[in-house]
């Protein structure tokens, strides 16, 4: 890609949007990545590609966050190209979707499949290593202890199919939210005054 104007933050993912918004007005989406690694299931929680798309967001903007399962071969991004563009015209041509995260098989995708989180457990192991130039670094490992349920974006990827998951920014369990209300009600006002300090007079 030619003439193509690109800078480098010394920071977070999210930090770079920050940055970005503050620099250039009227910026409508953030596509964060490529990111070499998927973003499935419970690591949307972990996530700083994500994270970025939700700082887009935050900032009044939309947010669309991309990943590639990656093997032990280089990725060969031609195969992506067709559904990529596939991709970025259904979730730009929808201004209604403001958060969505997408990931894409290691091979080029069958097709395209509208999905859930899949929130099953894992088996979360660290790998120590050393880097080049022989510092300590540790590798986060997820294994699944739970096969993907169907629908989910942990089943499309594996199935071949570039899975596409709609997010909110509010993680509020509403149901548990309504029944601890109904267990420890606080009267009208939802706080509890706490007793004085025992500092206070």
């Amino acid at each position: 890609m030619k003439n193509v104007e690109a800078y480098r933050v010394n920071g977070t993912p999210a930090d770079c949007v920050a940055l970005g918004s503050h620099h250039w007005e009227k910026v409508d989406v953030v596509l964060s990545g490529i990111n070499l690694g998927s973003n499935l299931g419970n690591a949307m929680w972990h996530s700083g590609t994500l994270a970025a798309a939700k700082q887009a967001v935050l900032l009044g903007m939309r947010g669309i966050a991309l990943s590639l399962s990656i093997t032990d071969d280089e990725p060969d991004f031609r195969d992506l190209e067709p559904s990529l563009r596939l991709v970025l015209k259904l979730l730009l041509d929808d201004p209604k979707l403001s958060l969505v995260n997408v990931n894409f098989p290691d091979h080029a995708p069958k097709g395209l499949s509208w999905t859930r989180q899949s929130v099953r457990y894992y088996d979360g192991r660290i790998v120590p290593g050393e880097d080049p130039h022989g510092r300590k670094v540790f590798w986060f490992t997820v294994i699944p202890l739970q096969s993907a349920e169907v629908g989910t974006d942990r089943w499309a990827v594996e199935q071949g199919y570039v899975s596409m998951t709609p997010l909110r920014l509010d993680l509020t369990n509403e149901e548990e939210l309504t029944a601890v209300k109904a267990r420890h009600p606080l009267g009208e006002a939802p706080t509890i005054p706490l007793p004085p300090s025992p500092t206070e007079p």
